[in-house]
Formats: structure tokens, C-alpha cells, sequence
């Protein structure tokens, strides 16, 4: 193992690593162009990959109600009140691509109330943004509100869902001083 800028613990080179995790990694280096630190950084411990990447990804690739792009809008939003700069800059990327909107992550990051959303996507960061601070005061009222805007059980699951894994991801991040690819800054503009 090295241990490189991406992050203060070790990281491991793709060649040593199982061959799930390599494989893993070079099907997103093809498809993206470039490894993700995520993907280096949690490599350091397999175990802990599989299982983070396999809720991130029942979470984020799921067919339903809420859209792909509004599932990154939800992570960059409380990716910026956790202070975690990986995450904001990376699903900043992703949101741009997926909202094919090159503005829109910078106004959700820096204040989703004055970003250029509709009235349902600002009641779903509302929601994201309480769950994500102040998941003790989550009442019936807030889910009347997410309810009005037509969202179903299942939506206002998925929101508190991606909420809380990306409230560990953002400590994670933060924790291993993990460094935003420099990819990631121009993807989508």
C-alpha cells in the first residue's frame, strides 16, 4: 500500500486489491475516464466497500419517483451543510450531467432555497436538509408536506435514505481528508 494525497490513510494500488474490487474500479475507470479517490480511498478497507457500495447503489440506481439528477441534488445539498468538499464537488459533477444543467449544482450547493428548482425538488431538500441536521424533529407534519408535493412512503424513505448514508459518507470523507479528482471540477459545464 501507498499512501498519496487522495488521502491521510493508506491506499492501496488497483493490482493489489481483490478482484472484485478491481474489477469494480477499472469498469468505472473505462466508463468514466478515470478512477474516483472514493473508490481508492475505501479500497483500503474491502469489506467496508462492498457494503458501502452496495447501499449506495440500491439507493442512488434505483428506478422511481425521484429522479436521478434530484437523488444528487439531495447529496450536494447536504454535502455542503456537512462541509464534506468531496462530495460536493463529485455529485456536483454527476448533478450537472444529470440535470444537463451546468448551473445547477453551484445553486444547489450554495443555497438550494434561491436555486432554479421547483417547488416539489425545494420541499424534498427541505425535508433532506432537516433529516440531515435535526432528524429528531422529523414529524408527520413533514411528511404531510412531502405528501402534498406527491411524494409516497416509499420517495420520503428514499430521501431520509440518501440523507443519512451520505451524512456517513460526508464523515468518511472527511475523516480520511479525502481530495476531489480534479476531473470532477470541469465535468458537465
Amino acid at each position: 500500500m501507498t499512501n498519496t494525497s487522495i488521502s491521510r490513510f493508506p491506499v492501496p494500488e488497483i493490482k493489489d486489491l481483490p478482484e472484485d474490487l478491481r474489477d469494480r474500479i477499472l469498469a468505472v475507470q473505462e466508463k468514466s475516464g478515470f478512477v474516483p479517490n472514493v473508490f481508492l480511498t475505501l479500497a483500503h478497507r474491502p469489506e467496508e466497500f462492498r457494503a458501502f457500495f452496495a447501499y449506495h447503489d440500491a439507493l442512488m440506481d434505483k428506478p422511481g419517483d425521484i429522479t436521478k439528477a434530484e437523488r444528487e441534488m439531495i447529496v450536494v445539498a447536504t454535502s455542503n451543510a456537512n462541509q464534506c468538499q468531496y462530495c460536493v464537488v463529485a455529485h456536483g459533477a454527476i448533478l450537472r450531467i444529470r440535470a444537463k444543467d451546468p448551473q445547477i449544482a453551484d445553486q444547489v450547493a450554495i443555497n438550494y432555497r434561491k436555486a432554479d428548482i421547483t417547488p416539489r425538488q425545494r420541499a424534498m431538500l427541505d425535508f433532506a436538509m432537516k433529516v440531515s441536521a435535526r432528524a429528531y424533529e422529523v414529524d408527520e407534519s413533514d411528511v404531510e408536506t412531502l405528501k402534498s408535493h406527491g411524494f409516497s412512503e416509499e420517495d420520503i424513505w428514499d430521501i431520509g435514505a440518501i440523507t443519512a448514508f451520505f451524512g456517513m459518507s460526508n464523515r468518511l470523507a472527511n475523516l480520511t481528508s479525502m481530495k476531489p479528482n480534479a476531473e470532477f471540477y470541469n465535468m458537465g459545464r
